[in-house]
C-alpha cells in the first residue's frame, strides 16, 4: 500500500514493483532525542546550519549505497522526484518532525543493460581557481547533438531532446509547483528555522 502511494508520489511506474526501494532521510529527530534524554535543550537543531550538515551525511549515504549496489552487479534508479509533493510524501512515510526525505533509490536487478546518460564537458563542471562565468551558449552545441543522439537511440522512454531544451524547458519555467512548499514544509518539520 504504502509503495503504491510513493510510485503516484513520484510518478515513477516502477517504484516498488520488484527489487527494494530505499528513501534516503535527513534525520535530525534522532539527534534532538538524544540531547533531549540527556538533559540538553535543542540547541542548534533546528538551524539551516545544521541541516545542510545532515543533507550532506545523506548524500553521501545514498552514494555510498549506489556503489555498493553497482559492485554487486545490480542496478538501481535514482528517485529525485521523491519532494515533487512534500506534505503528501511526509505523511505516507509518516515521519516525526526533524526529519525530511531526500531523495529514493528503487534497486534490483536490471532488465536492460541502458545506455550511460552523456555527461557535460569537463569545462562545463570542473573550474581550476575560480568558476568561469564567461561561457557562450553556443559552445554547447556538440553537446546538444550528443544528448539528442542519446535520447533518440535509447531503447526505452525514446524522446526528442537535448541539454539546452531541458534547461530552457517548463520545469525552470515561472510556474508553481508542489515543490514550492518545500521551504514551508521544511519549517514544519521544524528545520531551517533561521531561514526565513
Amino acid at each position: 500500500m504504502r509503495k503504491k502511494k510513493i510510485r503516484e508520489l513520484c510518478n515513477q511506474k516502477y517504484v516498488g514493483a520488484e527489487g527494494d526501494l530505499f528513501i534516503f532521510v535527513v534525520d535530525l529527530y534522532r539527534n534532538q532525542q538524544i540531547r533531549k534524554q540527556l538533559g540538553k535543550d535543542d540547541g542548534r537543531v533546528h538551524t539551516t546550519d545544521i541541516f545542510f550538515q545532515a543533507m550532506e551525511d545523506t548524500l553521501l549515504a545514498y552514494q555510498n549505497v549506489a556503489n555498493a549496489v553497482e559492485s554487486m552487479d545490480l542496478g538501481y534508479v535514482p528517485l529525485g522526484t521523491v519532494n515533487d509533493h512534500p506534505l503528501e510524501m511526509l505523511k505516507t512515510l509518516d515521519l516525526p518532525k526533524l526529519t525530511f526525505p531526500v531523495l529514493g533509490m528503487q534497486v534490483g536487478v536490471p532488465d536492460q543493460k541502458p545506455q550511460l546518460k552523456p555527461r557535460l564537458p569537463l569545462q562545463f563542471t570542473c573550474f581550476e581557481g575560480k568558476y568561469n562565468k564567461d561561457f557562450d551558449v553556443k559552445e554547447l552545441r556538440d553537446y546538444d547533438k550528443v544528448v539528442t543522439t542519446y535520447y533518440d537511440l535509447r531503447d526505452s522512454n525514446r524522446r526528442i531532446d537535448s541539454f539546452t531544451k531541458q534547461i530552457t524547458g517548463a520545469k525552470l519555467d515561472n510556474h508553481k509547483t508542489d515543490r514550492d512548499e518545500l521551504p514551508e514544509e521544511l519549517h514544519k518539520q521544524e528545520l531551517c528555522l533561521d531561514w526565513k
